[in-house]
């Protein structure tokens, strides 16, 4: 069984409070986004194998411990609750870029839990595989719902939300500088904003600029000015907003689809066009 875990961008992102077990309440927009990886299980009811599941990909190199991996943690927590779930196969091809602040790892674990819901006949309603996704991370809630959503606490409690992007063309940039959560966040002074992005986000969008802010941007560009450069250059090409995503390092701008933006980055740089 085959599936595609798409990523996502988030329009705007407070940090209101840390909370006492070290973890932060936030708000923001997800928004899902159409760059995906691929990713295939097999079951393997009939045959043998050294270990419970079998794990390859390909495409972008996956670092860290396999063991690590969202996929292999989602079969590994269903697997406690159902020990009938026989061996799987799974391969994942790796197209979302690592460390990015596009949710592509938690969008695999996430998908990754469907798929064997599926696959095994498990039956586990939506809210259910929400809160097993919640074990997995906080952005992997989210992705199964996978539509637009206001977002609080770690960002679990999720809101389904009309906006439409549809008639517009994203342009995602990743500078491949891995950032991380840890320090981000360690870096940031939680506020409650004066205007909530559930308000925000009902503007348009030429109006977004200056009003839906990401608070990780002020401490990533501090840290890494080539990151504010990108922003610079998004709205020099004539992006109606742009913003960095999660806690970065991509940064995307949002166009009219008739421009067409030309970029001088250098070519180790990313450019996605969605």
């Amino acid at each position: 069984m085959v599936c595609f875990p798409n990523c996502k961008i988030n329009l705007g992102l407070n940090i209101i409070r840390k909370r006492p077990d070290g973890y932060h309440d936030i708000e923001t927009l997800f928004y899902p986004i159409p760059l995906k990886d691929a990713l295939e299980l097999i079951k393997l009811e009939n045959e043998s194998l050294e270990t419970e599941v079998n794990f390859s990909f390909s495409g972008l190199a996956i670092h860290g411990e396999v063991q690590d991996n969202l996929c292999i943690k989602a079969y590994h927590l269903l697997k406690k609750d159902f020990p009938n779930i026989p061996p799987i196969l799974i391969h994942l091809h790796k197209l979302i870029p690592m460390g990015a602040g596009l949710g592509g790892g938690s969008a695999d674990g996430a998908f990754s839990l469907q798929l064997l819901n599926q696959l095994c006949n498990l039956h586990l309603t939506q809210e259910i595989l929400i809160k097993y996704a919640l074990q997995l991370g906080s952005d992997c809630p989210f992705f199964i719902l996978n539509k637009p959503c206001f977002a609080t606490g770690r960002g679990e409690y999720l809101e389904e939300m009309y906006v439409n992007l549809s008639t517009y063309q994203i342009v995602v940039v990743n500078p491949k500088i891995h950032i991380s959560t840890s320090l981000a966040f360690s870096q940031t002074i939680p506020t409650i904003p004066s205007r909530s992005i559930r308000e925000i986000i009902q503007l348009p969008i030429h109006k977004w600029n200056g009003l839906l802010v990401n608070d990780f941007e002020k401490p990533i560009f501090h840290f890494f000015p080539q990151i504010a450069e990108i922003k610079k250059e998004l709205y020099s090409q004539g992006a109606l907003y742009s913003s960095l995503s999660g806690s970065g390092s991509s940064v995307f701008g949002l166009f009219e689809k008739s421009k067409q933006p030309q970029f001088s980055f250098d070519p180790s740089i990313q450019i996605f066009h969605v």
